[in-house]
This record gives C-alpha cells, sequence and structure tokens, in this order.
C-alpha cells in the first residue's frame, strides 16, 4: 500500500515563493503520473500539475503555467512542486496523489488514487 505524505505548506505573501514536497513510501512504489490538485473552501478539487515518472516531464494547468514547476526525485521517491509568483487565489489545501495502473496521462480526481491527507498553503495579499 502506497502512503503519500506532503510537507511544505505555509503562509506567504503574494508574489513569494513555496516549495511543497511529497515523499512516497511503500514496499514497491513505482507509478506513471504523480499529480498535484488543490482544493480551496467551496470549490472542487482541480488539478494543478503532473510529472511523468519516468522521465521527470511536467505538465500543468494552465492556471500556473509559468509560475509553478513539478519534478521528482526517483532516488527518494519524491515529487516536489515549486510555486513562485504565488497569489492570493492559490491559497488553498494541495494535494499530491498518483495515477491508477494503465490510466496514463490524466488532470481529472477520478483517475488518481491514493491520496496524502494534504498541506496548507495561504497566500495574502
Amino acid at each position: 500500500q502506497v502512503q503519500l505524505v506532503e510537507s511544505g505548506g505555509g503562509l506567504v505573501q503574494a508574489g513569494g515563493s513555496l516549495r511543497l514536497s511529497c515523499a512516497a513510501s511503500g514496499r514497491t512504489f513505482s507509478t506513471d503520473v504523480l499529480g498535484w490538485f488543490r482544493q480551496a473552501p467551496g470549490k472542487e478539487r482541480e488539478f494543478v500539475a503532473g510529472v511523468i515518472w519516468a522521465v521527470n516531464s511536467p505538465y500543468y494547468a494552465d492556471s500556473v503555467k509559468g509560475r509553478f514547476a513539478a519534478s521528482r526525485d526517483s532516488a527518494k521517491n519524491t515529487g516536489y512542486l515549486q510555486m513562485n509568483s504565488l497569489k492570493p487565489e492559490d491559497t488553498a489545501i494541495y494535494y499530491c496523489t498518483i495515477v491508477k495502473p494503465g490510466v496514463g496521462l490524466s488532470t481529472h480526481p477520478r483517475d488518481f488514487a491514493p491520496w496524502g491527507r494534504g498541506t496548507q498553503v495561504t497566500v495574502s495579499s
């Protein structure tokens, strides 16, 4: 059973940066895609970024392109989300997750499991 644990969230002013980490554990961890999602109060969970694990190739939601950078360190079974030029609308709980076997690239929450417990990111104006 894979377990995912996010860290690195916090409070930051608009324009600032944060780096989230997602540590994966389990006897034999493997995935095609590690994904990052976020959920703000009263809103649905939305895709932020994904990393194609085998080649460390990221893809992004339009709302974060040019500001966020997703990556992974396969030796550490850890994914990262570098968030720059943060805006108040980036405030949310950020979750990491892995794509279900056989799905491939996806941006829909239903295609991902399991999920971490999330880390809060708050951007003040």
